[in-house]
């Protein structure tokens, strides 16, 4: 092979690796997390609890009420059609809980086609914008104040998906905390989880799954949060930091 050909192959190869470089970075998601500012004394969390859809976890609700223990709920339109009565119990404690917006339909704000976690993307810009303001729309029909803050399905995004849920006026609720691991995990590791919170961390959750071990966990975590003196704060009422511009 002359010259002119080992030149051509090394610049073929250049360029199919700068191709493959920029897939990889087109594809590549981002799982943010979010923060409190810390503001000293006995420390300050926020729980921050899923409604995906299907029904409600009774024994999470009825702590928080009982317990007085603040949270930021995010709900799906699904969600909100199915649970009107769930609904009304938060509305009629609006001390303790601030509805946001976890979609329309509960799709993952990815706007290239792929799954994650076994559920397809939006697969686009225009369906990105739509999960994210049905969602919205269904809590503007489900009455009280319009949502500011947005979580995806699967809390995994595109970067361009996060640049366009900001340019639509929303914040994207990342966390440092995962507490049941989608609902998938068991009561004790669960409990230990979230009772192991420090100030400034960012629970998420889920409670729209009833049948799941993870629920009691979820409510034993948070007593012992509580018993350890700690604060619980909605996201509206704190100063939150974020990365990969999800709150700046």
């Amino acid at each position: 092979m002359g010259m002119t050909g080992l030149l051509q192959k090394s610049l073929c190869a250049i360029a199919l690796s700068l191709v493959v470089v920029s897939a990889g970075n087109a594809g590549t998601l981002v799982e943010p997390t979010l923060h409190l500012t810390p503001q000293g004394g006995g420390g300050r969390v926020a729980l921050t609890l899923d409604a995906c859809g299907g029904k409600t976890d009774t024994r999470i609700l009825s702590a928080l009420v009982e317990n007085k223990i603040p949270a930021t709920i995010f709900v799906t339109g699904i969600w909100l059609k199915r649970n009107a009565a769930a609904v009304g119990i938060m509305r009629a404690h609006p001390d303790l809980f601030e509805l946001e917006n976890h979609g329309g339909r509960h799709i993952p704000a990815v706007d290239t086609p792929r799954k994650i976690y076994g559920i397809s993307s939006a697969g686009s810009p225009d369906a990105v914008q739509a999960e994210v303001e049905s969602g919205a729309a269904a809590l503007a029909s489900a009455g009280g104040p319009p949502p500011k803050w947005f979580r995806g399905a699967t809390a995994e995004y595109s970067p361009s998906a996060i640049a366009m849920i900001r340019k639509l006026g929303f914040k994207v609720a990342g966390f440092s905390v995962n507490g049941d691991g989608g609902s998938l995990l068991g009561a004790t590791e669960t409990a230990r989880r979230i009772a192991a919170a420090k100030d400034g961390d960012v629970i998420i959750a889920h409670i729209n799954q009833p049948t799941h071990a993870a629920g009691e966990g979820v409510v034993q975590g948070l007593l012992a949060l509580k018993q350890k003196g700690l604060t619980f704060v909605r996201l509206d009422d704190a100063d939150d930091v974020g990365n990969d511009g999800t709150t700046d």
